[in-house]
């Protein structure tokens, strides 16, 4: 179905709270939407994100439940003491994502299960909005909002599925040569953001709305990922129920990886991993796999040295906060090749 099919069939979508108040104690109710959010540190953002969830301004019946992945600045001593209404389930450790996300999933009780990020904020009458166009469209697997950053601009909301030649452009030593451009471009900007609702290949994890029957079905978050590319797999799962929709009428704010900017030893070999596992399981070739597996192999120390490199020059020529940057991503190539190159070829 087209955008402009999906225009002609949307009623009107009001964008204001509802004038109702329901109890926020009773447990017996029935619930429009379960919020369920992965906190790992950004006890700060997630206050923020927090706060704009409340039922009065929201205009829906909702729980919210914060899975804390063994934060360190004390994003749960937060949570437990300031939104004591809040389901707080704390892990030892960080468990990963796509876990967390099913512990949350485990505990709701709404009719939609509403994925969210820590460090978005969510407007007045958003979930609300997004409730009534998924009780109108039944028929859609996934729901994604459009996002925006904390200065107004819009960030990517979707994409194409990824292929192998698409990410073999972002590796130093293939990008000089151009040979895989097209195929990079037609992943990373499908075509420009669509002003109404649109089909789309695959919504990011950042803010995502599902019927939790579906979500059940469809088996939930793949727990071999542990950090990244969860959210493309289970969008393409997700894909074989219903089509996945990109609804900019409702816009949610996204600061942007604030949990993973500052732990790069996690994140960049957990990604790179995530990829391995994502072109396994979505049916790609062996020999296909195993020369994207050399190439980031290869590419991996030309990275580290790359970045070496302009971490000193930004420190001389530019700023502080960029060579800062470019370090994170020598620490996270660094820790990739010592610990986790075995665990990336056994994957």
């Amino acid at each position: 179905m087209s955008a402009g099919d999906f225009t002609r069939m949307m009623p009107p979508i009001s964008t204001t709270p509802s004038s109702r108040s329901p109890s926020r104690h009773s447990t017996a109710r029935a619930l429009d939407v379960s919020v369920c959010i992965v906190n790992w540190n950004c006890v700060d953002y997630l206050r923020a994100c927090l706060d704009s969830l409340s039922e009065e301004r929201q205009g829906v019946r909702l729980e919210v439940i914060v899975v804390d992945n063994a934060s360190t600045d004390g994003a749960a001593e937060m949570v437990a003491s300031e939104f004591p209404d809040v389901v707080l389930i704390r892990n030892s450790d960080n468990v990963g994502f796509a876990r967390a996300n099913n512990q949350a999933a485990a505990r709701a009780h709404g009719r939609h299960l509403f994925f969210l990020n820590n460090d978005t904020l969510v407007p007045a009458g958003s979930l609300r909005s997004l409730v009534e166009f998924a009780d109108a469209y039944p028929e859609a697997g996934m729901i994604g909002p459009l996002l925006r950053n904390n200065r107004g601009e819009i960030q990517r909301s979707y994409r194409n599925q990824p292929t192998i030649a698409a990410l073999l452009h972002r590796t130093a030593l293939l990008h000089w040569t151009r040979l895989f451009k097209p195929a990079h471009d037609s992943y990373r900007t499908p075509e420009p953001t669509p002003t109404s609702t649109s089909q789309v290949d695959v919504l990011l994890g950042a803010a995502v709305l599902i019927r939790r029957d579906l979500y059940f079905r469809a088996g939930g978050w793949d727990e071999d990922f542990r950090f990244g590319v969860e959210d493309v797999e289970f969008a393409t799962r997700i894909r074989q129920y219903g089509p996945l929709l990109f609804h900019p009428a409702v816009e949610i704010v996204h600061h942007g990886r604030m949990s993973s900017r500052d732990n790069s030893t996690f994140t960049i070999p957990n990604l790179l991993i995530g990829y391995i596992h994502f072109f396994r399981k979505t049916g790609s070739s062996r020999l296909g796999v195993l020369l994207f597996k050399l190439a980031l192999t290869c590419d991996a120390p030309v990275q580290l040295i790359y970045k070496s490199v302009q971490t000193l020059s930004r420190r001389v020529f530019d700023s502080r906060e960029n060579s800062q940057k470019s370090w994170r991503t020598v620490k996270g190539f660094w820790h990739f090749l010592r610990h986790d190159l075995v665990r990336f070829w056994k994957t």
